[in-house]
């Protein structure tokens, strides 16, 4: 007999011997002891000795990795949050919030404390729930501080709730908010947030919206914003060209204003760019002055024209270095965005963050290399190796 037939078997046996009435006396919020008999992906059936059973959620046994706390043999204690049309005992762990009889979920109402619930079903207007063996109802509005286009995601999940309608009667009737539940934890990490957040800190979040000028992040009960010029140090035309909704990431926070709106009483302006390694440091040795270096237009204005020679770094041609014989009274005369072109630097100035460039050949043949800036770029291989080579050829040019 295979474990697939050995399991069918213990559960026939289980309903033959173990099939009756509850325990005499047991009522919800009792404490009841049993042994563990058989267990499925979602149920685990407890004999609580003499004709009575017991059936408890799985889901309300596992720990955070997911992992059953009781294996068949177990002995477990559990409290009766109620009972089934068959007699059978509704079980629950004693520390799950799930498990309470009709009693303890006007309690929990009334003291608006969460329970815990499982989504069986989507139904018009919202889904239906299964708390202590009672349904509820949870509006679409109400099961996520998000709008979620298709509920079916949420079925089969064990989720908190707060009993937001409570009408007794033979048939209960329950409204329950997972959203209110979610929104107290959300002030919760704000608070423990704020208490240390600080300009410059590294945070983690998550990408929640991006808009044509920034990008809206996540920090865990907090939303700050990060402009579309601090994503990179290259241009950005938009933030879904590196950040997409959902992808977590690492920002730094460049600025906190306070403001007057009680929901949000501050504005937190975060940067990716601040964490990056600045590509200017290395401006000076990567395009020394006198160097011929490759290009892509950017962008063209009616005083010259923008190359980007890599991500971050932008050189300028003045219109006048244009190399051309003739009067032009605009770059887009000679060139145009996404052409690729080959320069010289005829200077470099990290303090204002500029590399000038000309593509006039003759001015290229006049500019001083910055030896000193070649050396760095170049460290010698050996006496004549490649940065011998560039060497000489620099100074037979000045020759």
């Amino acid at each position: 007999m295979n474990d697939s037939n050995d399991f069918a078997a213990l559960l026939a046996e289980f309903d033959q011997t173990h099939h009756g009435t509850a325990e005499k006396g047991a009522k919800p919020g009792d404490q009841v002891k049993g042994r563990v008999v058989a267990i499925t992906a979602d149920q685990v059936f407890v004999d609580l000795g003499g004709k009575a059973e017991g059936v408890m959620d799985a889901a309300s046994l596992r720990d955070a990795e997911g992992q059953l706390s009781v294996a068949v043999g177990d002995e477990v204690t559990a409290t009766v949050a109620g009972i089934e049309e068959d007699g059978s005992l509704r079980l629950g762990n004693q520390q799950a919030r799930q498990l309470h009889g009709a009693a303890e979920l006007e309690q929990a109402y009334r003291q608006q404390l969460p329970v815990q619930g499982r989504v069986t079903g989507v139904i018009k207007g919202g889904v239906e729930v299964q708390i202590a063996g009672q349904r509820a109802f949870c509006p679409a509005s109400q099961i996520d501080t998000r709008f979620v286009e298709d509920l079916s995601e949420f079925v089969g999940q064990h989720l908190d709730f707060r009993i937001t309608k409570f009408e007794g009667g033979r048939h209960l009737n329950l409204v329950v908010s997972r959203r209110l539940v979610l929104e107290e934890e959300q002030r919760a990490r704000a608070e423990a947030l704020r208490a240390t957040l600080k300009e410059g800190a590294v945070l983690s979040g998550t990408v929640t919206s991006l808009q044509d000028y920034g990008a809206f992040v996540d920090l865990g009960g907090l939303e700050g914003m990060i402009h579309i010029s601090e994503l990179a140090f290259h241009r950005v035309k938009h933030p879904s060209e590196i950040l997409s909704v959902g992808q977590p990431l690492e920002v730094s926070v460049l600025r906190i204003d306070q403001t007057d709106n009680p929901k949000r009483p501050e504005k937190i302006a975060l940067s990716i760019r601040a964490l990056a390694r600045d590509p200017w440091a290395e401006a000076a040795q990567k395009f020394p002055v006198g160097s011929r270096v490759l290009g892509q237009v950017t962008r063209l204005q009616p005083f010259g024209a923008f190359v980007e020679l890599a991500p971050g770094i932008e050189g300028l041609i003045h219109i006048s270095e244009l190399g051309t014989d003739k009067r032009v009274t605009h770059p887009q005369e000679v060139l145009s965005p996404g052409q690729a072109i080959e320069a010289s630097v005829l200077a470099v100035d990290l303090d204002k963050r500029r590399i000038s460039l000309t593509l006039d050949e003759a001015k290229a043949a006049e500019a001083k290399p910055d030896l000193a800036a070649l050396a760095a770029a170049k460290p010698p291989e050996s006496a004549l190796g490649s940065f011998g080579a560039l060497l000489k050829q620099s100074l037979d040019k000045r020759r």
